[in-house]
């Protein structure tokens, strides 16, 4: 501590200044932004005490330093925030700025390397997809119209596990493919469509859909590793349950009459559901959707019918 800095020693702004290497423009502001307190002389000079004022200053030039915003220092200088909390904070900030610019670099980069006839086209589609967390809200909330009797935490989770969220460090490709997912899920008939391959038809007759969705579920747990494996469809157990799981929410029987009310009008064929897990399987990599389960299930129901 100097001599200029001793306790309950008032000092003017240029001593301050001279003191904490800060200018008296900047000391000013502060203080009229009621960050720094200070008294009036009789000549009508603004007066600060020396150490508590030098103590403040040297603060909120290291969280500036560090990137802090005047707002969040305020709050650590009041107390309402801890110095650790308003760093948390700002990191945290920062993880979601570093996550946009990278989203931007790559649909920048994807641009650039399109094709010169397909650069308008690759444009148009990144232009309608420039927030990768935009286009996640848009596919959770897709999925949620989709699957709307099941009750909300049933649907977190099979978001969770089917849902691609934007990768922190995108490349080209996931940029491009996060995009057309986008674009998939504003067409309104591809609501219709994947609505029908989930609840098959006459879903107004389905009695109980979270029961159905539970059942489903539990299916879809052995259908997977199936999947995973190779196995090709074929009828059994698994197809058997699927039957019976929707036959049930009917409050009908299996039987081939109901069998073939599963497949009509069925919409698994429809090329965009095909594309929308194709490109979700390359943003997810090896992991096995309920997607492809149920196209396993399917496949093995069209293929009995027609044995």
């Amino acid at each position: 501590m100097t001599d200029d800095t001793r306790a309950g020693v008032p000092v003017s702004i240029g001593e301050l200044a001279r003191s904490t290497g800060l200018s008296v423009r900047t000391i000013r502001f502060y203080c009229d932004e009621g960050m720094l307190e200070f008294q009036r002389s009789g000549g009508g000079h603004r007066m600060f005490d020396a150490a508590t004022a030098t103590e403040r200053l040297l603060l909120v030039r290291r969280l500036r330093a560090l990137g802090l915003g005047l707002g969040a220092i305020t709050d650590v200088l009041d107390g309402r925030q801890s110095i650790g909390e308003a760093v948390a904070d700002e990191s945290a900030r920062l993880d979601v700025e570093f996550r946009s610019l990278a989203w931007r670099r790559a649909s920048l980069r994807a641009v650039e390397t399109a094709l010169p006839t397909d650069r308008a086209d690759r444009l148009g589609l990144l232009a309608a997809a420039h927030d990768g967390g935009a286009v996640h809200d848009a596919l959770i909330q897709f999925w949620r119209r989709i699957l709307a009797p099941v009750p909300r935490r049933y649907i977190d989770l099979w978001v969770c596990w089917n849902v691609p969220e934007p990768p922190a460090e995108p490349s080209v490709d996931d940029v491009v493919a996060y995009a057309e997912l986008a674009a998939l899920v504003a067409d309104p008939t591809l609501n219709s469509a994947v609505r029908h391959q989930y609840w098959r038809s006459q879903p107004y007759a389905i009695r109980d859909g979270g029961r159905l969705y539970l059942d489903m579920g539990n299916l879809m747990k052995d259908v997977v590793p199936l999947v995973a494996e190779g196995v090709r469809p074929h009828p059994g157990n698994e197809l058997d349950r699927f039957v019976h799981a929707h036959a049930t929410a009917r409050g009908e029987r299996d039987s081939p009459r109901f069998r073939a009310q599963l497949l009509h009008g069925a919409t698994d064929d429809d090329f965009r559901i095909h594309r929308y897990w194709d490109l979700t399987a390359q943003l997810l990599g090896p992991r096995i959707t309920v997607g492809r389960a149920h196209d396993w299930l399917y496949n093995a129901l069209a293929h009995s019918a027609n044995a």
